[in-house]
């Protein structure tokens, strides 16, 4: 900086000739200099203020907008930093075919503590304790003095639950917001649908995993956000399931069973409308799974899919269709159906010791449900092309559908397959499969020879999997098992206007020292509906049901599952739009006259 000098020597010069004090000069500009400091000096303060208000002006800005935002927004707990990814609670909903909510999501919160910021822990224990009866406070108050700084209390709050811990007023309490699985029908379809508990855990959110069902089957697809907002739309009808199983529930308990599953499914496209398993469970409040016992004492054991049961004589529809479709016999031709047949040190008997032949047609064999009758028909197809049939519908794997349960249910086959083998398997016994299995073999026969594969998810696509057996022999099938109802072992399940065709089958249930319990059965009715144009396949089995309305205990499945089977079929029906046909009634042979 250039600055002025305060004794310039060519004024002092000039001011001296013309006599005047040089000191004045000096005093001038010595003046002028402090006045231009003090303007410089005073610029600058001007400028230190007016930035220091600027700042003081957005300071106070940004806070009253935050303050203001903080008072806008829902109350929520200070979130803790943690590393690591963040936890994706989402997950889809479920519906039926017609857009019914199965399982939804709900928010609720989490109660977790602080010990180390409690003023009063012994207060708060007891008054948690008498919040939630499950808890002890002589338990609670010792983990609140034990040292540890973290605790969780509850994982789940309801509102008026939540309301009164807040009223506490403890600062070590904190609630966590988090997602639930809320399935708002209940116990309905709960095997179907299976469950769900928390996986990954923060202190603001969770983790909604499957633990069973379709919820574990298809978990990845449910917890995907890219899915998110997709709705996983199932195939079951939700009305259609609480009419299946409010008749199943009253079946059972009628008769005194021990379970009980019906499974009505659509033969073209495979999808399964209805899956009834029981007794059931509210998948809202899983119970855990047993640690002992037999897994089908257990209500979370899925009978449906996972029951692998010795399935009687609903098989011998399939030892006819074999030997139709091999050529080997026509419905009208006789067959020895003589009884009792000597099979080595084995003896073949009739129910209640009946002897239907010598000779029964391969249509009365069906009608009248010949275990003779069908044990030759079976040494006639011989070992290989039984074994061969079987793999074909399906019955030596288990099936595809979309249940963590599935695959678990592998059918119990014999390992050799002499005659006896032969004969017993012929008429469902010494083989065991799932009602599944069977509504797919019945679903084949129903739907003109095609192999179908159950399925859960709505697609309404008529499939396309292999030919098992040719149109011809599917519908001779079709037409024995319509005289099964109308004049065989099913006639109860003769529904007027609804053409009904099925197999009765009752199964001896095996015991622990090898032999079988004559007083413990499995029955189940294997149908399906119109039989002149099958659109629906119906299996009910029931596990040791007793019909007591007669003088004697009867035990069979035209007793049991055919009366439980028929009235669901006289429910559902009108529900899948089935109009009843009505028979035209023969003229009247009288002619009114008048004179």
């Amino acid at each position: 900086m250039i600055r002025t000098p305060l004794r310039p020597l060519a004024r002092i010069l000039l001011a001296r000739q013309q006599g005047v004090n040089p000191d004045s000069i000096e005093r001038e500009n010595l003046r002028l200099r402090h006045e231009a400091m003090r303007d410089k000096s005073r610029l600058r303060a001007e400028g230190r203020l007016l930035l220091l208000g600027m700042g003081f002006a957005a300071a106070f800005t940004l806070i009253g907008a935050r303050m203001g935002l903080l008072a806008a927004t829902e109350p929520m707990e200070p979130r803790s930093a943690a590393l690591g990814a963040e936890i994706t609670a989402q997950r889809a909903d479920i519906t039926d075919r017609n857009g019914n909510v199965l399982a939804t999501n709900m928010l609720t919160h989490a109660l977790y503590a602080h010990p180390r910021d409690m003023v009063d822990p012994k207060r708060v224990a007891q008054e948690l304790a008498a919040i939630f009866p499950e808890l002890k406070a002589e338990d609670l108050y010792r983990r609140f003095t034990d040292g540890r700084s973290f605790l969780w209390i509850r994982k789940v709050l309801s509102p008026e639950q939540m309301q009164r811990v807040h009223e506490i007023g403890d600062p070590g309490l904190l609630f966590g917001p988090r997602e639930m699985r809320l399935y708002p029908n209940g116990a309905l379809a709960a095997h179907v649908l299976g469950g769900t508990s928390f996986g990954a855990e923060g202190v603001h959110s969770a983790e909604v995993i499957g633990t069973a069902g379709i919820e574990k089957a298809l978990d990845a697809r449910m917890r995907d956000p890219a899915q998110a907002g997709q709705p996983l739309q199932l195939s079951l009808d939700l009305t259609l399931q609480a009419v299946v199983e409010e008749i199943l529930q009253t079946g059972m308990t009628m008769l005194s069973a021990k379970g009980a599953a019906a499974i009505l499914m659509d033969v073209h496209t495979g999808e399964i409308l209805s899956l009834a398993s029981l007794p059931a469970f509210d998948p809202n409040d899983r119970p855990n799974n047993p640690t002992s016992g037999e897994p089908g004492d257990s209500p979370l054991f899925n009978r449906a899919v996972q029951g692998v049961y010795e399935l009687g004589s609903t098989f011998k529809i399939f030892t006819v269709a074999n030997a139709l479709e091999l050529g080997l016999v026509t419905p009208d031709t006789m067959v020895d159906a003589n009884a009792p047949k000597k099979v080595g040190r084995f003896t073949i008997k009739e129910f209640q010791n009946k002897n239907y032949g010598p000779l029964l047609s391969v249509r009365d064999v069906i009608a009248k449900s010949s275990n003779v009758g069908t044990a030759n028909l079976a040494l006639t197809i011989g070992a290989l092309r039984q074994q061969a049939f079987y793999k074909a519908l399906g019955f030596f794997e288990p099936t595809q559908i979309e249940l963590v349960e599935a695959p678990g249910a592998k059918p119990i086959v014999p390992k050799k397959w002499p005659d006896i083998t032969v004969i017993t398997t012929s008429y469902g016994h010494g083989i065991s499969a799932s009602p599944m299995h069977l509504a797919a073999a019945y679903g084949a026969i129903a739907n003109g020879g095609i192999r179908i594969t159950p399925t859960l998810l709505r697609g309404g696509v008529p499939q396309t999997g292999p030919r098992v057996m040719s149109e011809q022999t599917a519908r001779d099938a079709r037409s024995m098992l319509r005289e099964v109802v109308t004049h065989g072992t099913a006639t109860m399940a003769d529904v007027p206007g609804y053409e009904v065709a099925g197999k009765t089958g009752t199964a001896e249930k095996p015991n622990k020292q090898g032999g079988y319990d004559t007083d413990k059965v499995v029955n189940t009715f294997a149908m399906m509906f119109p039989a002149s144009e099958p659109k629906y396949v119906l299996v009910v089995t029931l596990d040791e049901p007793v019909d007591t309305s007669g003088s004697e205990p009867r035990r069979t499945a035209g007793w049991t599952a055919v009366p439980v089977a028929a009235e669901i079929v006289r429910r559902a029906a009108p529900l899948l739009g089935l109009r009843p046909m009505v028979e035209p009634k023969a003229p009247d042979t009288l002619t009114a006259a008048s004179n």
